[in-house]
């Protein structure tokens, strides 16, 4: 079993995000930004990529063996999610705002709980949130979708001959 099959890994990871963006996000852009937090070397790809560095020394490698294509994780990540942020909002960690769109924002409780998380992986996922909400925060909705199905392609291999 991996991590991401776990739901309160899964969870945790939702209310790091949410506490990260500081402000109401919607599904989509959540789970984007969720699970390309999780895999940001996808978006920093090119070797002199200036965030590059600071994920690799956060722990992050692009050389760690996957089962599965990102774009097979990416679509296994958005059939949890409904169901993850139901049970957050159940909880009482993350609040549903409904204004032209619905959104979701936390809670103090939800926020408290995310501010308590000290595992090494917590402090590597934050990382990896803020750089990725930095460069994609300002991205519409198109663009994002535009973004996210090529850092979904698979890397070409290099010629080692």
């Amino acid at each position: 079993m991996t991590p991401d099959e776990v739901a309160a890994f899964r969870r945790a990871r939702l209310l790091l995000v949410l506490a990260a963006a500081g402000e109401p996000l919607d599904a989509e852009r959540l789970g984007v930004y969720e699970f390309l937090a999780g895999q940001p070397l996808l978006v920093a790809r090119a070797e002199d990529d200036p965030d590059r560095t600071t994920l690799r020394l956060a722990g992050f490698d692009d050389r760690a063996v996957a089962y599965a294509s990102p774009a097979q994780r990416y679509v296994t990540a958005q059939l949890h999610l409904n169901r993850d942020l139901a049970a957050l909002v159940a909880a009482g960690l993350v609040a549903v705002q409904a204004a032209g769109r619905v959104t979701y924002r936390l809670t103090e409780e939800g926020a408290s709980m995310a501010s308590r998380f000290t595992a090494m992986y917590a402090q590597s996922y934050i990382t990896a949130v803020r750089i990725v909400i930095r460069r994609l925060r300002r991205m519409s909705g198109r663009k994002l979708r535009e973004s996210l199905r090529q850092w979904l392609l698979p890397v070409p291999v290099k010629d080692v001959s």
